[in-house]
């Protein structure tokens, strides 16, 4: 029978630090979501927009991942990580509130929307890298894969209920005055956030450091792994098909369905539902297929479904998008939950900024292009095709996982287990957190922390009480359409 570590079996819901972080999570997502709805809809309903402006106005918004990506992780490991998070909250927040603002004053227009995109996705860019730096120094090893999976089953929860929340916003007050649900939740979030009291030094600063050098070595991680450089691929595809599905989405239930900002909302919240439940199941699947298997299986399995999406139509007929949108979504989460905590759990807490923004430039930085290939294709075609275009796009994700050593594997190693496998540690750190980018092994590699690893990762969202099973580890980020592969 495994011994656990007395903080596995606790699980992080018991840690005061960690709940305030969950909060912030709960409210700034939830705001986030109803501006899902309410931001294209100002383009659409209030500016009248064309197809391809709001493609422009979703890259606007995801620009900055190729914009500052690269260099923002640098700059992230050398700052502490929880004041970053309170001031891109409060950036984001102002950002948001000054929509409603011009709408009442009458002179909102596309130009300040890609303005606010633009500053919105600066901040959040600096926000989401500290966010995944910062919650390995707020928990012990054991519980990261719980801790990412509440966040995960929280964020779930807010695309379920947040686009709900913002179509019935959107008709009862308007698109722009909706959106101040977002800058209130970003608001609330920074409040929650600066609740939380764990200590935390600046990082000490290695001898002979300088930009260029610090973004290389994030770089050389990151493509100098073959695990990490095939899911890089595989995201980068994913994210690039479901910024095309961003900026159609709207025009298409708008002017294609002739749906209501209403139904809209319900439409996306029925999605999202696959999202929730791809949040509360991955811990489970990962311990009966194996964390390695899952990461290929989960969008093998769930990515045709995205070829409902250009079948639906007007009335009942919107009900394909609602459940092609659902299993995309559920096989992303189980996704997102799988490989974040193994990235956590390979990386030195010296690179976590550093390998977490280059995999954000290469995984994020195709969202632009995404949107913008998505809003031509609405102009040129219509949105009809540009989402039977998208939708095949989505069969080709696994396709890189599928050519690499994850298809051979059960288990994912850790940095240990590398190190282990190859003789190799990087000579200037210390072994026990370090891995180069030596050949994985493909055995399951035993926790170093005496919890057991195959129960942890079952453990996932429950924080310890489930029976003992074979498992791995697992984790989560954000946008619309299918969840944004992080």
């Amino acid at each position: 029978m495994p011994v656990r570590s007395r903080s596995a079996a606790s699980g992080p819901l018991r840690r005061r630090d960690f709940r305030f972080l969950l909060a912030g999570a709960a409210a700034g997502q939830l705001g986030a979501q109803v501006t899902l709805v309410a931001l294209p809809l100002v383009a659409v309903l209030q500016l009248n927009a064309p197809a391809f402006q709001v493609g422009l106005l979703t890259a606007a918004e995801t620009a900055a991942f190729l914009l500052v990506g690269l260099p923002a992780g640098a700059w992230v490991d050398r700052m502490r990580k929880l004041p970053l998070l309170i001031r891109a909250d409060l950036v984001r927040a102002a950002a948001m509130a000054s929509v409603p603002l011009a709408a009442v004053a009458d002179v909102l227009t596309m130009a300040q929307l890609y303005v606010v995109a633009l500053i919105t996705g600066v901040a959040t860019v600096f926000f989401d890298v500290a966010h995944q730096s910062f919650l390995p120094q707020l928990l012990p090893r054991e519980q990261l894969v719980a801790g990412n999976g509440a966040l995960e089953t929280i964020r779930s929860s807010a695309q379920v209920a947040g686009p709900g929340v913002g179509g019935g916003l959107v008709q009862l007050l308007g698109a722009p005055l909706a959106i101040v649900a977002d800058a209130t939740g970003y608001a609330l979030s920074a409040l929650f956030l600066w609740r939380v009291k764990h200590p935390e030094s600046r990082p000490q600063r290695e001898p002979g450091a300088a930009l260029r050098k610090d973004v290389a070595e994030g770089l050389r991680f990151v493509f100098g792994h073959p695990l990490l450089r095939m899911i890089a691929a595989a995201t980068g595809v994913a994210n690039l098909f479901s910024a095309m599905l961003m900026a159609t989405q709207s025009v298409f239930l708008v002017r294609v369905l002739g749906l209501e900002p209403g139904a809209i909302g319900l439409v996306l919240s029925a999605a999202a539902i696959g999202g929730l439940a791809g949040a509360l199941c991955a811990g489970r699947l990962a311990a009966r297929f194996g964390q390695a298997r899952i990461i290929w299986l989960s969008p093998l399995v769930t990515g045709p479904f995205a070829l409902l999406w250009p079948l639906a139509g007007q009335g009942a007929g919107a009900a394909l998008f609602s459940v092609g949108s659902g299993v995309v979504f559920f096989g992303a989460v189980v996704y997102n939950v799988a490989q974040v905590s193994f990235r956590q759990v390979l990386c030195p807490p010296r690179l976590l900024g550093r390998m977490n923004a280059t995999l954000r430039f290469v995984m994020w930085g195709t969202l632009p292009l995404g949107a913008l290939a998505g809003g031509a294709l609405a102009d040129a075609f219509g949105a009809r095709t540009a989402l039977a275009c998208c939708a095949a796009g989505f069969l080709a994700v696994p396709l890189p996982l599928l050519l690499s050593p994850l298809r051979r594997m059960r288990e994912l190693p850790d940095a240990a287990g590398e190190m282990a496998a190859s003789g190799d540690r990087d000579p200037g750190q210390p072994s026990s957190g370090d891995c180069g980018p030596g050949r994985p092994s493909s055995a399951a590699v035993p926790d170093r922390t005496g919890a057991d690893p195959d129960r942890t990762a079952a453990n996932a969202l429950t924080g310890g009480d489930v029976p003992d099973v074979p498992a791995p580890a697992g984790a989560s980020d954000e946008p619309a359409g299918p969840p944004a592969r992080s």
